[in-house]
């Protein structure tokens, strides 16, 4: 899953986009580089960003996910939102997989809208909003915490009709360092829910502050955790660098084809 953010506020400058000429390139490129999914927001989820309205976020991802539909019919979109109104129209305009988040917890109509558009819904976990998420995130065991958030939330999705599921244990949404590498390092229990796993760490503090460098170079580290999370049961990566990503698939593949 490609990214492509539509606002100049992600925590990555490199997948902001804010003309045509750009996007469409970089599309392009994510496709030939073997992205399954492109995956569209139009506001900024990093800790301690603004929340922008409905209406903002629709003015942006529109006319995205329109060119991309008419120049990339093949490829599948994903909007990245937590408002209703966004997801209704953005599968109208092209998209067929919504991204959420929120878990439903920032828009009481949410679910009932993903219900009503039967696309694939991805499921994060986030402890807080994005604009406190990272002011000292607890748990007891964050594990098993976001476990049961997940089979609570789980239950109430397919009460509504909604099956195609994709679970996000929402790494850097509220969690420590500390909760993130325990995250990943127990990612294979989450294995039982029997949902697609999506794995979200690209570029992200996570890695480039035990790096001590910053989000530019993080692109090793990126590859090294997608690694590790791919041999832990991550059926999805969501990144910066497709090309980077596809190969580290590529060759978990041949590791866990080969014979004993």
């Amino acid at each position: 899953m490609g990214i492509l953010n539509i606002n100049a506020d992600s925590f990555y400058a490199g997948s902001r986009h804010s003309n045509d000429t750009r996007l469409l390139n970089t599309a392009e490129q994510m496709l030939t580089a073997g992205a399954a999914i492109l995956d569209i927001g139009g506001q900024s989820t990093r800790p301690g960003s603004e929340q922008v309205s409905a209406d903002t976020e629709l003015s942006r991802v529109i006319p995205v996910i329109e060119t991309i539909t008419k120049n990339f019919p093949e490829a599948f979109i994903s909007v990245d939102t937590f408002y209703s109104k966004v997801a209704k129209e953005a599968v109208a305009a092209g998209a067929s997989i919504i991204n959420d988040i929120s878990a439903g917890s920032l828009d009481e109509h949410f679910f009932d809208t993903v219900a009503s558009l039967h696309v694939p819904y991805i499921l994060m976990h986030m402890q807080g909003t994005p604009q406190n998420m990272q002011q000292n995130p607890a748990y007891e065991n964050v594990t098993r915490e976001v476990l049961d958030f997940m089979v609570n939330r789980l239950s109430v999705l397919r009460s509504k009709g909604i099956k195609d599921i994709i679970i996000d244990p929402g790494f850097g949404f509220g969690k420590s360092p500390e909760h993130n590498y325990t995250l990943l390092k127990n990612l294979g229990i989450f294995k039982m829910l029997d949902c697609p796993l999506l794995l979200g760490i690209s570029r992200k503090a996570m890695i480039y502050r035990k790096l001590r460098t910053d989000a530019d170079h993080a692109l090793n580290g990126t590859s090294v955790l997608n690694t590790i999370g791919l041999l832990n049961g991550a059926h999805i990566l969501r990144v910066h660098d497709v090309k980077e990503a596809v190969e580290a698939i590529e060759l978990v593949d041949a590791l866990q084809s080969a014979p004993a």
